[in-house]
């Protein structure tokens, strides 16, 4: 399945996501531009789901982290949904996240790669969340890559793993992780 990035003759509104339809696929906004994607496969769910367990356990009381579909809508023409975030508790709404991120997580897929790389990394920087992760669910190699926000809004690399090499971040919290335990859960026991 392709990734379908949609324009109209004046930029949609999150009120236009309401009209979509519930058929798997991931609708968001980048400043009135619709990004529609497809659902994910089990790789990037597996890795996904670790990610969120181990950050849930590892978050203080005033931090949530909260997976995908999940809205981070700071204006009327954006709307985004990382595959994973990390917010402070009192950002929250019940229904979204109207400021960004302390962490924002895209677990990368072959179908939505560039999206991720390009298109999303832009627009979370734009957003001012200070620290970005990217996973790859690549299962010989899986990687984490972990940005952060620079004075000038451009990401830098912080820290990068691969396989069963340990990760080690004190931000936005302290975790250590090994990219090939995210990935377990592949294997039968």
């Amino acid at each position: 399945m392709t990734v379908m990035v949609a324009s109209a003759s004046s930029p949609l509104t999150v009120h236009d996501l309401e009209g979509m339809p519930a058929d798997g696929r991931r609708y968001e906004l980048v400043d009135g531009v619709l990004v529609v994607t497809p659902a994910p496969g089990w790789p990037h769910q597996e890795m996904a789901g670790a990610l969120y367990v181990l950050l849930r356990q590892l978050c203080p009381p005033d931090l949530r982290v909260l997976m995908a579909p999940f809205a981070v809508g700071p204006n009327k023409y954006t709307e985004l949904q990382p595959d994973l975030l990390v917010a402070r508790y009192d950002d929250l709404t019940l229904t979204d996240l109207p400021v960004a991120p302390v962490l924002a997580v895209e677990v990368l897929s072959r179908s939505i790669r560039l999206i991720d790389l390009n298109l999303k990394r832009a627009a979370f920087g734009g957003l001012g969340v200070p620290s970005f992760w990217l996973l790859d669910p690549a299962p010989r190699a899986p990687s984490i890559t972990a940005l952060e926000l620079a004075d000038d809004g451009e990401y830098r690399q912080v820290g990068w793993a691969v396989g069963d090499d340990e990760f080690v971040t004190e931000r936005p919290l302290a975790v250590r992780l090994r990219p090939a335990d995210l990935l377990a859960g592949l294997q039968r026991r």
